[in-house]
């Protein structure tokens, strides 16, 4: 399959685009792929960058999605689509290879091969093409959107009915490292091409515990011998944990769940995603075994494994060092309540992303309808409430994990979320959608059930479906 052509100055002409998706993650790739072949539907996805990267500076060797091949672009929805992993293990060659592999979870380098390969073959994907503003014009019901394609010379306005936003989270960097930001200061995002940086500091410290921080530590442990790195991990989170990986726990990251926790009041969703953390800021088994082994392997007869490991510990600031090292933090255990300090010559922050409100939107943010915090206020389905002279749909993937719960950011309900939103734009014509599948009754059940189970000639209870938009 050869890539789609750039967009040009002809993209202004024509009719208006029936969606026009802003960014090209894996996200908006999802919702490309589903939508490609729906008949009549017109759909258009700019991104600003020349080709599609999935977090680069994390594709370490070794390292393994974190969910299974079948949570790929639409096999979820579609396991016929020609876009599945198994479509491009076939066009490839490497489906009796993978077969052998006899893994459920495909490496991370692949996963990012496979969605380049679905992103350079879909005609409604332009690369090369950022969206540099958006404005609704209510005389003719269309968002006027201004984009500038690479190698032209002036950006080109193209007209669309509704709107997808897929431009993602970016890297948060904590206050107390803002102003030390540097060579030798910089995210975890950003490890692969700058760990060569990293070349002559005699101590190196990881801050943040989840997966990504996790692979960057054991990433340096093994490096250690050849580096000669002294290593400090440090964390808020009270134990360096495990993700949740069992079988009823992963049922919150089931279309049920979302559903549920929509259906809450704001206030008790936002006091309960901070508890549900090891959902999705705890370290794979796996990983965490390979790092505790490695530190056994080291500390035989003896020997000082040099790696300082701290859990429960908040980082309060950052000086520049007054002895031999570069920098020192000012640390406080937090069921202590004591400070003491770490000196380093080097901190990789594995901190996590946040979501963001682009600058596109600037022309119409007093169309939207946001919360108390600023933030969108997004239904059941993934469209963002606007003032009702905007009778065109802003629709969001992962900006609302405020509003949808844990599952916002997994690829595991990417392709879900996307079959919503073509639900949503089509009226019912595009995929159909999964009935309720989760063995777990989230919420309040439908009926009271008897002691000996449900009465005589009755059907089992269906799990609540709060706020659920099923046809």
């Amino acid at each position: 399959m050869s890539p789609s052509p750039a967009a040009g100055p002809e993209a202004s002409a024509g009719a208006p685009y029936d969606l026009l998706g802003v960014g090209l993650g894996p996200f908006n790739l999802s919702l490309a792929a589903l939508a490609d072949g729906v008949p009549g539907l017109r759909t258009a996805f700019f991104e600003r960058q020349d080709a599609f990267r999935w977090h680069p500076g994390l594709l370490l060797e070794g390292t393994s999605l974190q969910v299974p091949f079948l949570a790929d672009l639409v096999t979820l929805i579609d396991p016929t689509s020609r876009w599945s992993f198994l479509s491009y293990l076939r066009e490839h060659d490497r489906l009796f290879r993978f077969y052998l592999y006899e893994r459920f979870h495909l490496p991370r380098r692949e996963y990012d091969d496979y969605c380049r390969w679905v992103a350079h073959a879909l005609g409604s994907a332009r690369f090369g093409s950022r969206v540099d503003a958006v404005r609704w014009h209510p005389d003719a019901a269309l968002f006027r959107v201004t984009v500038s394609h690479a190698g032209e010379p002036a950006p080109v306005t193209v007209t669309a009915r509704n709107l997808v936003l897929g431009v993602g989270t970016e890297p948060a960097v904590p206050e107390a490292f803002a102003t030390v930001a540097g060579p030798r200061v910089f995210h975890s995002a950003d490890y692969l091409g700058r760990r060569d940086q990293l070349d002559g500091a005699r101590h190196v410290t990881v801050v943040g515990s989840g997966q990504s921080g996790a692979e960057v530590f054991l990433d340096l442990l093994r490096s250690q011998p050849g580096t000669g790195h002294s290593l400090a991990w440090i964390t808020r989170t009270r134990a360096f944990a495990p993700m949740e990986y069992s079988k009823l726990g992963l049922e919150q990251f089931t279309p049920d769940h979302v559903r549920y926790f929509h259906g809450l009041d704001q206030e008790t969703k936002d006091a309960v995603v901070p508890g549900q953390w090891q959902l999705y800021k705890g370290v794979d088994a796996q990983t965490i075994a390979e790092i505790y082994d490695l530190l056994y392997e080291r500390s035989i007869g003896g020997a000082d494994a040099d790696a300082l490991l701290l859990p429960n510990v908040s980082v309060k600031g950052v000086t520049h060092g007054g002895g031999e090292l570069s920098y020192r933090l000012r640390c406080r255990h937090r069921d202590q309540h004591r400070e003491f300090a770490v000196d380093t010559d080097a901190v990789v922050l594995a901190t996590g992303y946040a979501a963001r409100r682009p600058a596109l939107l600037d022309p119409v943010a007093g169309l939207l309808d946001l919360d108390a915090g600023g933030r969108f206020k997004v239904d059941e389905r993934y469209r963002v409430a606007t003032e009702p002279e905007v009778s065109g749909r802003i629709y969001v993937q992962n900006a609302e994990l405020h509003t949808h719960g844990v599952g916002a950011p997994d690829l595991g309900l990417g392709a879900w979320r996307a079959a919503v939103i073509l639900d949503d734009l089509t009226g019912g014509r595009a995929h159909r959608l999964p009935r309720p599948a989760a063995f777990t009754t989230f919420g309040v059940p439908a009926r009271p059930q008897s002691p000996g189970g449900p009465a005589a000639g009755t059907a089992p209870a269906r799990p609540v479906e709060v706020g659920g938009a099923g046809r």
